[in-house]
């Protein structure tokens, strides 16, 4: 397991706003967004041979496990130990995020290319912006300048394909993942969670395991099918699915929910489409045209600004009805500074 991810560092560094940006950081986002925008791709092999909900389940299921298995052996049975009020609230964000985001994109993926998806989960960090001004917490103008930069980019990027024979369906339901995922990550910051950052992630990639696997029966997907129909290509696609795009990156970006901004974490949705495009140009031999250069340069740019932002934050003044913000909370839902 990679150092951005370790129970210690995240209760030390879930300091108030985003103050103290270390390389801890800046690393996990970089794991954010180059493994995740691969996971587009893989989720399109995957589907070759596996039906959507099953896959999707398949895949958290047996990471949930093999995380929860670390730290039962690293930490001892304290590491996974939890109040009931907060396996609730990894239930709640793992659904949110793993069985309504993550795996109504798998859905989507059956009737939309693997890029177009990534171009509309791009709509993230607009909900993020929206859920952050509707609590209360106005967004600084520059982070807002930064996401409609942003969107822009990927509005050019998109162009192209909307212009193509695209199931309208398809677009919805991973439109609809996007709410969901939004809401997933804004809950996170603002719910009493694990204290350990990893039995939080194991917890929430188990809910969210189960949770495809009760729509996956539901919708019929078990009958008919057996492991042997699997292909060699999926199922190396859907190991990657569980060790790169779970156990490092789902875990880093957990951990990224406690310790940097939430408008900085949502930049990964700027850059996966840049990673998928460029991924397919060079696996799938898919063109480079003027409109991908021209708005990857622009996502780039958006990307660039609302770090630049997080980089350097302005201070908070406190509201009169809430006498801290609850993104300044340790792990423990305490207030930095508050000794009992």
């Amino acid at each position: 397991m990679t150092a951005p991810v370790s129970p210690k560092s995240a209760a030390d560094s879930a300091a108030p706003g985003a103050a103290r940006l270390g390389g801890a950081v800046w690393g996990a986002l970089a794991l954010v967004y180059v493994v995740w925008g691969s996971t587009y791709l893989a989720i399109r092999i995957a589907l070759e041979t596996m039906p959507s909900f099953l896959s999707a389940s398949a895949r958290f299921l047996c990471a949930g496990l093999l995380l929860a298995v670390f730290v039962l052996v690293r930490h001892g049975r304290a590491g996974l130990r939890v109040n009931l009020r907060q396996l609730g609230s990894s239930a709640l964000v793992g659904g949110l995020l793993l069985t309504g985001g993550n795996g109504l994109v798998v859905l989507g993926e059956n009737s939309v290319p693997s890029g177009l998806a990534a171009l509309l989960v791009a709509a993230v960090p607009l909900w993020m912006v929206l859920l952050t001004a509707a609590s209360g917490d106005r967004p600084k103008p520059a982070e807002l300048a930064g996401v409609l930069v942003g969107l822009a980019g990927l509005a050019v990027l998109s162009a192209p394909a909307i212009g193509g024979d695209i199931a309208p369906a398809g677009v919805i339901v991973v439109i609809c993942a996007t709410l969901a995922w939004a809401a997933g990550s804004f809950a996170a910051k603002r719910i009493p969670m694990p204290g350990n950052v990893l039995a939080a992630s194991a917890y929430q990639m188990l809910a969210g395991g189960l949770g495809n696997l009760l729509i996956a029966l539901v919708r019929g997907e078990q009958r008919g099918f057996g492991p042997g129909a699997v292909s060699g290509r999926s199922w190396l696609a859907l190991g990657y699915l569980v060790v790169a795009g779970s156990l490092v990156a789902f875990t880093a970006y957990a951990w990224l929910l406690r310790s940097a901004p939430l408008t900085l974490v949502a930049t990964y949705a700027y850059v996966n489409p840049v990673v998928a495009v460029l991924l397919g140009w060079l696996i799938l031999a898919e063109p480079l045209t003027g409109p991908t250069l021209l708005g990857g340069a622009i996502v780039v740019a958006g990307v660039c600004l609302v770090v630049s932002v997080s980089r350097a934050p302005s201070p908070r003044r406190p509201s009169r009805r809430t006498p801290a913000d609850p993104a300044d909370r340790t792990p423990t839902g305490r207030t930095p500074g508050r000794r009992r």
